[in-house]
C-alpha cells in the first residue's frame, strides 16, 4: 500500500467513539497488506455503533467477507 493510501486509512479510522477510535489507530498503524487494507476501507463504511458492536463482539451480523478483518480487530 503506498504512503497516500496509508494515510487515507489511518483518517479514515478517526473516528467519533474513543473505544472505536483507540482499538483501530492501534490496528492501522500495523503493516497492511493491500487485499486487507481494502476490506478494513469497506468495513469503516458502517457507523460507528454499528462497527462498534461487531469489534466488541455484541454483534455477529456482518458481512462473511469481513471475518478475517474482524477476528483480527476483535484480538487488538
Amino acid at each position: 500500500m503506498d504512503t497516500t493510501a496509508q494515510h487515507r486509512l489511518t483518517w479514515k479510522c478517526r473516528r467519533g467513539l474513543l473505544e472505536l477510535d483507540l482499538v483501530l489507530q492501534n490496528f492501522v498503524e500495523k503493516k497492511l497488506e493491500e487485499p486487507e487494507a481494502q476490506v478494513l476501507n469497506e468495513l469503516l463504511d458502517l457507523q460507528d455503533i454499528d462497527l462498534w458492536a461487531i469489534v466488541s463482539g455484541r454483534s455477529e451480523e456482518f458481512d462473511p467477507k469481513f471475518q478475517g478483518i474482524v477476528a483480527r480487530l476483535r484480538a487488538v
